[in-house]
C-alpha cells in the first residue's frame, strides 16, 4: 500500500460494503491507500481480515429513514479528523425481495411494503447520504457513484419489479443530481452493471450468459471496482451525469 499521510488520505463511504461487488471495491479502494468508511446492516465480521475494518464500519439500516438520518451523524463525526473532507461516497447498497422458491415479484405479486422497502433502500437512501454529506463532498471536490442495474432498462427475467423500478428511478437521480451537485464542485455518476459473478445470481443465469452476453462470460466484481474507481478519481475529472454499463456487451 502507498505511504500516504494522514492529510493526504482520500475517504471513501460506501454502502452495501459486506459481499461482492461493494467487498471488491472496499479492496481496491484500500489497495490505492484510501480510507474506507463501510456501511451495511450488519456489524462487522469480527473474522474480517481487515485492520482498519471495525473502527470504520457503521452498522445503519437504509431501509429505515430515520437510523439513515443518524448514521449520517456518525459519518460526519467520523470525518471530523479529516477535516470533514469526504473524497467519494459511492451508493452500492440495494435489496430485491424474492416470492416463494425465490421467485420474480411482478408488479402485480409485490406487497405494497415491499415496494417501500425496495424504494427506502435503493432509491431515498442515496438521496438522504447524498444531501447529508453534500458539505464534507464540496470541500473535497468529491464524486458520488450510483449503483444502477442492468435491469433498471428491461424486464430482467430474475429481478423483480420493485428492485427493476427503483433502479430506473436512480438513473434519473443521477442525472438530476449530476445537474444540481455539479454546480458545486462535486460530480455524480451512475455504474449499470450486468451479470456479475456474486452470490446473488440466480439459477438460469448462465442461459443469459450463452444467448445475450457477447462476451460469453460473466463479469468479475472487481471489474465493477475498477470503473467505481475511475470515476472516484482525477481519471474522470470531466465526466458528470454519465451511466458506465458494465455487462460484456449484455446492453447492446
Amino acid at each position: 500500500m502507498p505511504t500516504i499521510s494522514p492529510s493526504e488520505r482520500k475517504t471513501l463511504i460506501l454502502t452495501g460494503a459486506s459481499r461482492g461487488i461493494g467487498h471488491a471495491t472496499v479492496k481496491r479502494f484500500a489497495s490505492a491507500g484510501w480510507r474506507v468508511i463501510t456501511c451495511s446492516r450488519h456489524p462487522f465480521p469480527e473474522n474480517c481480515p481487515w485492520e482498519m475494518g471495525p473502527e470504520d464500519h457503521i452498522q445503519v439500516d437504509l431501509a429505515d429513514a430515520a437510523d439513515t438520518a443518524r448514521a449520517i451523524v456518525e459519518m460526519r463525526r467520523r470525518l471530523a479528523d479529516q477535516r470533514s473532507y469526504l473524497n467519494a461516497l459511492v451508493n452500492n447498497a440495494g435489496i430485491s425481495p424474492k416470492g416463494e422458491g425465490g421467485a420474480r415479484l411482478g408488479t402485480l405479486e409485490t406487497p405494497l411494503d415491499d415496494w417501500q422497502r425496495v424504494f427506502q433502500v435503493n432509491f431515498f437512501a442515496p438521496v438522504l447520504l447524498a444531501r447529508g454529506l453534500l458539505a464534507e463532498l464540496e470541500r473535497a471536490k468529491g464524486a458520488v457513484v450510483n449503483v444502477t442495474s442492468i435491469a433498471g432498462s428491461r424486464v430482467h427475467p430474475f429481478a423483480g419489479a420493485a428492485y427493476a423500478t427503483s433502479k430506473s428511478a436512480l438513473a434519473g437521480l443521477t442525472r438530476e443530481m449530476a445537474a444540481d451537485f455539479g454546480r458545486r464542485g462535486v460530480r455524480v455518476n451512475a455504474i449499470s452493471p450486468g451479470e456479475i459473478d456474486t452470490s446473488i445470481l440466480s439459477p438460469g443465469t448462465e442461459r443469459i450468459v450463452n444467448e445475450q452476453i457477447p462476451m460469453r462470460r460473466l463479469g468479475e466484481p472487481e471489474e465493477v471496482a475498477k470503473a467505481i474507481y475511475f470515476l472516484c478519481t482525477d481519471q474522470s475529472s470531466y465526466v458528470n451525469g454519465a451511466e458506465i454499463h458494465i455487462n460484456g456487451g449484455q446492453h447492446v
